[in-house]
């Protein structure tokens, strides 16, 4: 194993690294580039025999220039720890020099995506709040170089001073590691069956949503191509002929419409099979030991004191499983690129799961106890009056783009979709507050519950608008380490008493933030 003392010299990550930051800088190529590849693919069967030799030459050297690349990236990228900093230098013509304090370091997480599996190297993330700067990410390490080097960050802190490495199951190997003391019991473990149950209640329309943009960002793409050799009327004629077919087969706009819902669906199991494949959490030492992923690994250490708020979600159908979702907010650095790192969600949680993790983070708590508080009915006129401008946006697009009077009618379609958002948004929006924590209610069709300890608020302010003003009503905001949280149009009166007391309990507070 490495020794503590080898990190006081600056080291480099595994050979095996060059293998990483190589096909990393190949998929980022082929990725801006894929274009420009497609159409090489398909000419190069016409290229002359004459002509292949040169071609070869040309692409050998473009490899060998990736890998020089790899290398030097390699070559330069070293850090080290000194007087309880991270220390970490990399670049091959513009050098950087990054200096972490080990206070500032929230994180320690350890991945391996399908290439890290075969070769066998760990990525080592190391995630700190407040800078953009000081998000580090080795590559690749072994399994020794990689355990050492948390255990030296963390070796004041004793939730993280131990050994751990993930077996083929994705779990703690304790064969391997006798060092490991781990909960015989997990707090929760996801079958594949569960993990069904889980997709089935995701947000479809996201999935959906989400792959016709694909599919437009694909076509704007061709597009582009095909003006580009000047047969942008070819596409044109090609495309127009085909809609006016496609517009007069009902029977094939219904089944191309439940091909897009089936999709939709299949395409959401995938991204909960692949995220949280084989989700294990234990909890130890006051903080969760989170295991989940297929082909790419994750494992993880969320610490009590670094978790800023978080939000336990339902809606009816994982009401009637009896499942719901928790969301845990860190603090976020300045890289808002990186903010869905900060982001974890345990998924397919029962009753038990939630109110062990309740009682974990927020200690004696017993919300039941006190009275809901409910936005002010300007609130719902605020909602109401947003969605009419919302209306009269999309009929006058729709109206622009088709020129028919028929667009019209799709009022008929989404003004019940309005009122119904709107009606379960004012209804699912309330905020209580215990001595220690603050509790708030908001969603659609999902039902969202955030809380928040008092001692997290870096600050607090009072907004109001002119039109507010005249009803005397508030929105209240909490500005914390992983963003804002708002309570909209509440009574003045309530505001201020929120205000002070938030005040009170920050400035008076015993606990750090993170």
């Amino acid at each position: 194993m490495v020794s503590k003392s080898s990190f006081s010299q600056f080291s480099k990550q595994s050979k095996k690294g060059i293998i990483i930051i190589y096909l990393d800088i190949l998929y980022k190529i082929i990725k801006a580039l894929w274009v420009l590849v497609f159409v090489f693919i398909q000419n190069f069967s016409k290229t002359l025999d004459n002509n292949l030799s040169y071609i070869y030459f040309y692409l050998g050297f473009f490899f060998i220039f990736l890998l020089l690349i790899a290398f030097l990236k390699y070559h330069y990228f070293q850090f080290k720890i000194e007087n309880n900093y991270f220390i970490l230098k990399k670049g091959i013509i513009k050098k950087t020099n990054t200096s972490i304090p080990f206070d500032r370091i929230q994180n320690i997480n350890f991945k391996q995506n399908i290439i890290q599996q075969i070769i066998n190297v760990y990525e080592v993330n190391i995630e700190t709040a407040g800078s953009s700067k000081a998000e580090i990410s080795i590559k690749a390490l072994s399994y020794e170089q990689a355990n050492a080097l948390k255990k030296t960050i963390t070796i004041n802190d004793k939730c993280n001073n131990y050994i751990w490495e993930l077996d083929d199951d994705n779990k703690p190997n304790t064969i391997n590691n006798p060092e490991i003391f781990v909960e015989q019991k997990p707090l929760l473990k996801i079958s594949v069956m569960q993990l069904l149950k889980v997709s089935l209640t995701e947000n479809h329309l996201k999935s959906l949503l989400l792959l016709l943009a694909i599919l437009f960002g694909f076509y704007q793409q061709i597009t582009e191509l095909f003006n580009g050799f000047g047969e942008g009327e070819l596409l044109d004629n090609y495309i127009s002929e085909n809609t006016t077919n496609f517009e007069t087969n009902i029977v094939l706009i219904f089944i191309l419409g439940l091909l897009f819902i089936l999709v939709s669906v299949i395409s959401s199991f995938v991204r909960v099979f692949l995220r949280h494949f084989n989700l294990t959490v234990y909890i130890k030492n006051n903080a969760l030991e989170i295991y989940q992923g297929l082909t790419t690994k994750k494992s993880f250490i969320l610490k009590k004191e670094k978790v800023q708020h978080i939000t336990v979600s339902d809606n009816p159908i994982k009401r009637q499983l009896g499942i719901s979702f928790i969301t845990f907010k860190q603090a976020l650095s300045g890289n808002v690129k990186k903010k869905q790192d900060k982001i974890i969600k345990l998924v397919g949680c029962g009753q038990d799961q939630v109110l062990a993790i309740k009682n974990l983070l927020f200690s004696n708590e017993k919300f039941e106890n006190f009275t809901k508080n409910y936005s002010s009915y300007y609130f719902k006129v605020r909602l109401y009056l947003r969605s009419i401008i919302f209306l009269i946006i999309i009929n006058s697009v729709l109206y622009f783009i088709f020129k028919y009077n028929f667009v019209f009618w799709i009022n008929i379609l989404l003004l019940p979709i309005f009122i119904i958002s709107i009606e379960l948004t004012f209804k699912k929006r309330f905020y209580l507050f215990t001595n220690d924590t603050l509790l708030i209610g908001s969603g659609t069709i999902e039902t969202h519950k955030t809380y928040l300890p008092f001692y997290k608020v870096q600050n607090v302010k009072l907004k109001q608008t002119f039109f507010q003003s005249t009803q005397n009503i508030i929105d209240i905001v909490f500005q914390t380490a992983s963003g804002k949280i708002v309570i909209p149009c509440i009574r003045e009166d309530e505001a201020f008493k929120i205000y002070n007391y938030t005040l009170f309990m920050v400035e008076n507070n015993k606990y750090s933030w993170m």
